[in-house]
């Protein structure tokens, strides 16, 4: 039987990362886990949360109504094309994949003056207006009713790949109680992307299934009893009540 391996970072190393995201994935006693996860978070905590929770297609939106009554953070369902905003919970809908979509690119150009006056001589300006600037917008979501994944939609794997793409490093992915693998290669994703990867100790959790196959194939950070990943959490981003 494989041992349990914790990865541990500096502190130091951490803060370097200025991490932005938090991307979680549950299934099987997901509820029960994430009221532990979410009553642990302060209302002075810093990132958006995104959750997967494996759930039935007609469940509508009865688990953010009982999420909401166990957290102080302002908990919804994503919307198509939302921007996501800090400091908010954000929750896959029922029969949805729920993808992290990076801002493209969008370009303008200065063509006022590619020549600046200065006196009677023509210096060229700081900024060629014949190279656009970028400016890269807010991160948004997309839903998708694509095929299931791991039998699954929403699918873990999909969330935390597209938000391992969008930002690379600065996203925090966790793994809850489950019954199947969904969620495994997507925490692989962002741990090969240097993300920070946390996965429930499956010895605290109701169904193991899920954080086994996530320790049996990831370099995980962090295994932790559930009661503990929230104040670690807290304890990393160095959050003040």
């Amino acid at each position: 039987m494989n041992q349990l391996k914790v990865v541990k970072k500096s502190t130091e190393e951490l803060n370097k990362k200025n991490f932005e995201i938090v991307v979680v994935g549950t299934s099987l006693g997901g509820l029960e886990a994430l009221t532990v996860l979410l009553a642990d978070l302060p209302q002075s905590f810093p990132l958006p949360v995104v959750i997967v929770q494996h759930r039935h297609k007609s469940s509508q939106n009865r688990l953010t109504y009982f999420l909401q009554k166990q957290s102080s953070l302002q908990i919804t369902e994503a919307q198509d094309k939302e921007e996501i905003v800090p400091g908010r919970v954000y929750l896959a809908p029922a029969d949805y994949h729920l993808l992290i979509e990076s801002p493209s690119d969008e370009e303008f150009s200065l063509y006022e003056n590619y020549f600046t006056e200065w006196g009677s001589v023509a210096v060229e300006s700081i900024h060629n207006s014949k190279s656009p600037i970028p400016n890269r917008g807010t991160p948004k979501f997309a839903l998708s009713t694509e095929a299931p994944v791991c039998y699954a939609r929403p699918s873990i794997d999909v969330l935390f790949e597209s938000a391992a793409d969008a930002f690379g490093e600065k996203v925090i992915g966790i793994i809850l109680t489950g019954a199947n693998s969904d969620g495994t290669k997507g925490l692989a994703k962002i741990k090969a992307e240097g993300g920070l990867t946390f996965v429930e100790e499956p010895a605290s959790a109701l169904c193991p299934a899920m954080p086994a196959s996530a320790i049996a194939n990831v370099e995980v950070d962090w295994i932790l009893p559930l009661s503990k990943i929230a104040p670690c959490l807290v304890n990393l981003l160095r959050i003040k009540d």
